[in-house]
């Protein structure tokens, strides 16, 4: 009986208030959960979520940060095309609305950025690498024979 009462609402929705009174009886009979938050779909391309990429700015519904997309932009040199070549779950609209924010948004995200460029600069002195004390190990072995092990 519900689902015919909406198809009639909707119906008589449709032909007295028209579009936004259609959308009005969609939103009374599906409430949006306490979590989620209005959006047009495709018109806000960048998002921040709390414990989703450390509530960084990101394109929506992925984890590529918006500084992401200016290192890839500034420091590499790839034009929006090209990065979205590289990752082609990405619009151009993306790229350009990630390149915006960061124009709009420079100063947060340049911090960002530096905290990110602390974090691994504290990680690598608090786990140094061991390549280049296996590759002076490797040096002095050049000359020993091999194991027949």
């Amino acid at each position: 009986m519900r689902s015919k009462m909406r198809i009639y609402d909707l119906e008589k929705s449709c032909t007295s208030s028209g579009f936004y009174g259609m959308i009005t009886l969609w939103n009374t009979y599906h409430p949006m959960k306490p979590h989620e938050t209005p959006r047009t779909p495709r018109t806000e391309h960048i998002v921040s979520t709390p414990g989703v990429c450390g509530g960084k700015p990101r394109i929506a519904d992925s984890r590529i940060r918006v500084h992401d997309i200016v290192v890839w932009h500034e420091a590499w040199g790839l034009s929006p095309e090209e990065i979205v070549t590289d990752f082609p779950q990405l619009t151009l609209a993306q790229v350009h609305a990630a390149l915006a924010y960061y124009h709009d948004h420079r100063d947060e995200i340049r911090q960002h950025m530096k905290d990110a460029e602390a974090l691994a600069e504290n990680f690598k002195q608090q786990y140094p690498s061991q390549v280049f004390e296996l590759r002076s190990h490797d040096a002095l072995d050049d000359n020993a024979p091999l194991s027949s092990g």
